[in-house]
């Protein structure tokens, strides 16, 4: 028997993560899936506000009716256009750990998470429960930021660092893309445009295009000397791309997306959905 594509969605009922829910229910809905909405309970907070409910009676009828209300409006949407179930699920615990634990004991194959998007991200993207998930975790995540809204995407743009698990993740993107018929920039960002760097991007397209069966896809060699991050958003908005895909194998590389020094002057890049490739 085929296991169903499983998606997980982690709500604490803020408004971003409702746009997370609107996300994987999309996403359920073409990969034919299993979709978890999930909360994670932190009985410790919930107590300073109403000590005298000490067995979380009360707390836990109303988390339920509010997942049920939030089940209720996914499978009248969704089960009609291909999502195959949803479920609930609440768990006690550290909301991250309790996340990807409970990620890794269904084998979820893809996380959708809301974040605050500039408002979180002021400080340091690295912190954020958001990605501490994605830094932490082992399964492909999808980052939804704040008032960014399921539209179908146009073109998903995927930032490469030469790896050889771009053969893998490239297949991935065009199975996601062929959903909605987007357009792919597989891109390189370069801090200089010399022989020696598009001779090493022409190898990389002779390299990968023979595991790509699909027309739409771009392959961009970009300089941009400032910074990486800075690279991608320019690119982002100039192509106007929707979804940005990293691989997160190096972690040098995925810090140099999102470093402090640069996450206060990319209003625009971290208010697209990213999602970072973590398995195969």
């Amino acid at each position: 028997m085929t296991r169903l594509f499983t998606v997980l969605c982690p709500t604490d009922f803020s408004e971003c993560s409702l746009n997370a829910i609107e996300y994987a229910a999309r996403l359920g809905e073409k990969y034919q899936a299993r979709l978890i909405l999930f909360h994670v309970i932190n009985r410790e907070d919930y107590l300073k506000l109403s000590p005298a409910d000490v067995e979380g009676k009360y707390q836990m009828n109303f988390l339920k009716d509010k997942l049920r209300s939030l089940q209720r409006a996914v499978e009248k949407e969704s089960l009609v256009k291909g999502l195959k179930s949803c479920e609930i699920e609440i768990r006690e615990g550290e909301i991250v750990q309790g996340t990807l634990d409970f990620a890794k004991e269904i084998q979820a194959d893809l996380l959708v998470v809301g974040t605050e998007g500039m408002n979180e991200l002021r400080e340091k993207i690295i912190g954020s429960r958001a990605s501490q998930m994605v830094e932490k975790g082992d399964r492909d995540t999808l980052v939804v930021p704040r008032r960014v809204f399921f539209k179908k995407p146009r073109k998903v743009v995927y930032a490469s660092d030469y790896l050889e698990e771009d053969k893998l993740a490239i297949q991935k993107i065009v199975e996601f893309a062929s959903f909605f018929d987007s357009e792919i920039d597989l891109i390189h960002i370069s801090p200089s445009m010399k022989a020696l760097d598009k001779s090493l991007h022409m190898q990389m397209v002779e390299e990968v295009r023979p595991f790509i069966n699909y027309e739409k896809v771009n392959f961009v060699l970009r300089s941009f000397r400032d910074n990486l991050a800075l690279g991608l958003e320019n690119h982002l908005q100039t192509s106007k791309g929707d979804i940005l895909v990293t691989l997160s194998r190096k972690r040098d590389f995925f810090e140099q997306i999102f470093t402090k020094s640069v996450s206060k002057k990319m209003a625009y890049f971290i208010n697209k959905p990213l999602w970072v490739i973590k398995s195969f």
